[in-house]
């Protein structure tokens, strides 16, 4: 899960915590929290600590630049479904009108 790692450094910085500190408070390894400032990369029960020490909702932590990258990937997917039933539908309505024409023509 991607987390925001600016947002993780500066709660902790708010508390004026090291990063041992958070470590501690979290039940989570000095490794865990550097990897998750560093790279924002964090286990679902890594962001549960961290929320429960921060007293902060699971939405506040997540980076929303690939919250935004997801939902913009999925309304590509969903439009290109779309074009497809739509295009196959009309194909496949003017293939049976040219049937229709030919045989009542």
């Amino acid at each position: 899960m991607r987390l925001n790692p600016k947002t993780i450094k500066q709660l902790r910085d708010d508390k004026n915590w090291t990063q041992q500190s958070l470590a501690d408070a979290c039940g989570l390894s000095l490794r865990t929290i550097q990897r998750v400032e560093k790279e924002g990369v964090a286990s679902r029960e890594t962001m549960m600590s961290l929320c429960a020490v921060f007293e902060v909702k699971q939405s506040s932590l997540i980076n929303l630049d690939e919250a935004e990258a997801n939902n913009s990937s999925q309304t590509t997917t969903n439009m290109k479904q779309y074009l497809m039933m739509f295009g196959t539908a009309l194909l496949g309505g003017l293939a049976g009108a040219g049937i229709m024409y030919l045989l009542i023509g």
